[in-house]
Parts: structure tokens; sequence; C-alpha cells
């Protein structure tokens, strides 16, 4: 397949460092700064919705060459293996996150976010406004997930 290169349009700036700490983001508060490339109301309009999806680069995470073999999810044996596409971690092939992020405040280029489970310094490659129509109707899981992802937001 051929490949892409992506240029990021922004960088997260919060007070979380260490990508090992990875629950609790719920009350975590970030501000994107998007690129001065974009212009001063790149971000003019998104004050009107209530959350954004924040799609970014796992950069501090390394590359994993062989994804085949299913895993237990987030590394513990007490969960069931799951294929590569079956889990939000960043251990991924192209390493990109998305989360839909609660919009606090929009002022020229900075974008202030609350919930983003992405460290201090991440490249953010591309923001979309969320939108009802977008979002799933009723979402189905396994079991599992719900308690595994209890504290994974909580304030």
């Amino acid at each position: 397949m051929p490949s892409f290169e992506i240029t990021p349009i922004g960088t997260v700036r919060n007070d979380r460092t260490d990508v090992q700490h990875t629950d609790h983001w719920g009350a975590v508060r970030s501000t994107i700064l998007v690129d001065q490339r974009f212009g001063d109301t790149c971000l003019q309009g998104l004050e009107g919705f209530s959350h954004v999806e924040v799609l970014f680069v796992f950069d501090q995470f390394p590359e994993e060459d062989d994804h085949r073999t299913p895993r237990p999810y987030r590394g513990r044996a007490d969960l069931p293996p799951v294929g590569v596409f079956a889990g939000r971690g960043p251990r991924r092939p192209n390493r990109i996150g998305v989360t839909c992020c609660a919009v606090e405040s929009v002022r020229g280029r900075e974008l202030t976010v609350v919930g983003l489970d992405a460290v201090s310094g991440t490249p953010v490659v591309d923001l979309k406004p969320a939108m009802a129509e977008f979002l799933p109707r009723d979402v189905r899981q396994p079991d599992w997930v719900g308690g595994l992802m209890s504290e994974y937001f909580a304030r």
C-alpha cells in the first residue's frame, strides 16, 4: 500500500506528561494550540459546539512491527485477548488516537477541551465538531469493557 505523510495542525498542552499514567482523564483540561499557518480565525464557529473530536498521534510510543497476534486488553491477563483493531490503545499501526472532548473555550488559535487523553506535547492532526447526526445510537460492547473503563474518564 502507498504511504502518506500527515503534518500536525497543532499541539496539546496540559499537566499530564507520563504516558504510563493511563486513567482518570475526565477532568484533564488541555489547550490545543493550532499552528499559525491556519490564521487566528481557524476555530471560529467551534464555540457553538459542545464537543469536538480530536485526532492525534501517540508519538511517544514506539511503533510495533507485528500486530497479528491478539493480546490481552491493556496487557491485563484477566481480560480476553483482542486483535489490534478491537482496542483503542496507543500501540496501533499508525499510532492515531481519537477522543471526543467537551469544548470549554475557543480563543483565537487556542482550543481548551476537557477529557482529552493525550499527554502534553502530543501532535494533533485534525479537529472535527461532534454532531449528533454522526454519533452512533445503540452502542454495543462486551461486558468487561464497562468495568475496565470505569476509571478511565473518572474525575
